[in-house]
């Protein structure tokens, strides 16, 4: 993948963060990539679905598992808004994803090497590639801006 795939992948994670975020969701929004085509797609859904673990990446996995009828996700690139927490980047491990991408470091939770280091970590029997920052700017603008209208709200 050269870096213009990479923006043009990051790109459409942007188009599903703001659907997320039209539903009320945190924006996150991540695709699953093989032989450079968009194989599955998924945006944050806890709040709307009462599951703590419908984050992006999961949705998009598992819509990958099921489209290619195998839980491994073998020579597959996951695209996501945002560093993967500690359970996505767990499940991208299991799931032998080949590589990660992602815009926006999460200093609270980031599991790809921000806070945790999981998707590289030597005790594990599988580690991904990492590239890190590819349209961080956008991709943490559109998380800023949803936290702060956020706290908006909620002052009196």
């Amino acid at each position: 993948m050269t870096m213009s795939d990479d923006t043009l992948f990051i790109s459409r994670t942007l188009e599903l963060a703001r659907a997320a975020q039209d539903a009320g969701e945190v924006p996150v929004g991540a695709v699953i990539v093989k032989d450079d085509k968009i194989i599955a797609e998924g945006w944050n859904r806890p709040i709307s679905t009462s599951d703590p673990t419908a984050h992006a990446e999961i949705i998009a996995m598992r819509a990958a598992a099921t489209m290619l009828n195998n839980y491994r996700l073998i020579d597959c690139t996951l695209y996501v808004t945002l560093e993967p927490c500690a359970m996505c980047a767990g499940a991208m491990v299991h799931a032998r994803v080949k590589r990660l991408v992602y815009g926006a470091s999460d200093p609270r939770a980031g599991a790809a090497g921000t806070i945790f280091n999981i998707t590289d970590h030597a005790a594990l029997n599988h580690r991904l590639d990492v590239t890190a920052g590819v349209m961080a700017e956008e991709c943490g603008t559109l998380l800023r801006n949803f936290f702060q209208s956020r706290r908006q709200i909620k002052q009196p």
